[in-house]
């Protein structure tokens, strides 16, 4: 008996290694997060403008309607956000629409972190107590989604955009939806 339960320990550690190497050899993207909202409409919202900000106050549901619009899930003291920050401004600079959800920060804050990184979006709205962004599915910052005309989530991304993805995946999206 004693046999048995010495052994038990090392055959657990090669069920479970086992497991996890199943799961790396089948090529899953362990930091992929699916989204239960990808596909369905935008959630109803109404989010108020960052005080101190320059620039057009808040933005709505209504507002993602008509074209081609990419949400941007950011925080001023989010490191990762300002990682990603100009290829953000890229896309706005390029003439896509770019929206922002204000995750939990001080207006003050995220006004003066605008001001000093530069403000490509279109409308960013003060998400002070989360409510919001809970309902967009948002697990952290930064996400970024873009929804097209109809004003359907197409498509999330958790964690900062890159180069490299946005090459490969976020604008080949992108196009197939016209943009």
């Amino acid at each position: 008996m004693r046999r048995w339960l010495f052994f038990a320990p090392v055959g657990l550690f090669v069920v479970l290694g086992g497991v996890f190497l199943s799961q790396l050899l089948l090529g899953r993207d362990p930091s992929h997060i699916p989204s239960a909202l990808v596909d369905r409409p935008v959630p109803e919202f109404v989010l108020p403008g960052v005080e101190g900000r320059d620039g057009p106050a808040g933005f709505a549901t209504a507002d993602l309607q008509g074209s081609l619009s990419i949400v941007n899930v950011f925080a001023s003291w989010c490191v990762p956000c300002l990682a990603e920050h100009p290829l953000i401004s890229g896309l706005s600079e390029d003439g896509y629409r770019v929206f922002g959800i204000n995750h939990r920060d001080k207006d003050a804050e995220a006004a003066a972190w605008l001001r000093r990184h530069g403000d490509p979006y279109t409308g960013v709205g003060a998400d002070r107590d989360a409510r919001i962004s809970v309902e967009w599915g948002v697990t952290g910052v930064p996400e970024t989604f873009i929804v097209d005309a109809a004003g359907v989530i197409r498509y999330k991304h958790v964690g900062p955009l890159t180069p490299q993805l946005l090459e490969d995946e976020f604008m080949p999206r992108i196009r197939a939806l016209g943009g």
